[in-house]
């Protein structure tokens, strides 16, 4: 059986000079890769006592839509930015060069539900960020933060001290 890190395409040098990108594309686009990737970030919730699962809009909800489905949970997106057609709230977020917004339907979580928080890799540490607060802002409480992959070398961690946050790859550089 393969490791999963062997799904990974990793493409150097992009999107510029001294990055490796981490491909996941590649791990979707097998079925072995795939089916493993979504029971390893399943078995990272073993011992979690949740009521649902949010994802962010895209690869947040390739991953945790099925997670939620296996274990019998909902599942709220959360998207960019005029996507939901209910009334939403926002968080806005900084980027390398800019920022971005994150809005959730505003009855989306109700006071008091712990939240689970799913998606595919953590850099920096700011969408999730974002995606708590929108969380807490409707009451939820977090109580685990699961990435497939983990750039460790951006400190993403560091924006989620207080959280319990797992990643089933962790790649060290950037």
């Amino acid at each position: 059986m393969k490791d999963l890190k062997d799904y990974v395409r990793s493409i150097p040098d992009f999107p510029e000079k001294g990055i490796i990108f981490r491909d996941v594309t590649s791990v979707l686009q097998d079925a072995k890769g795939l089916r493993a990737s979504v029971d390893a970030i399943q078995e990272c919730l073993a011992d979690v006592d949740f009521d649902l699962v949010v994802g962010p809009e895209s690869r947040g909800f390739i991953f945790g839509v099925p997670v939620a489905y296996n274990l019998e949970k909902p599942f709220v997106p959360i998207r960019k930015k005029g996507k939901l057609p209910c009334e939403t709230i926002e968080e806005e977020y900084d980027l390398e060069y800019g920022t971005a917004v994150v809005e959730i339907h505003k009855d989306a979580i109700k006071p008091g539900q712990k939240v689970v928080i799913i998606d595919d890799l953590i850099a920096t540490g700011g969408t999730t960020k974002a995606m708590i607060k929108l969380i807490e802002r409707l009451g939820g409480k977090v109580v685990k933060i699961v990435f497939l992959m983990e750039l460790s070398g951006l400190c993403g961690r560091e924006k989620l001290a207080g959280y319990d946050v797992a990643s089933v790859i962790c790649y060290e550089g950037k």
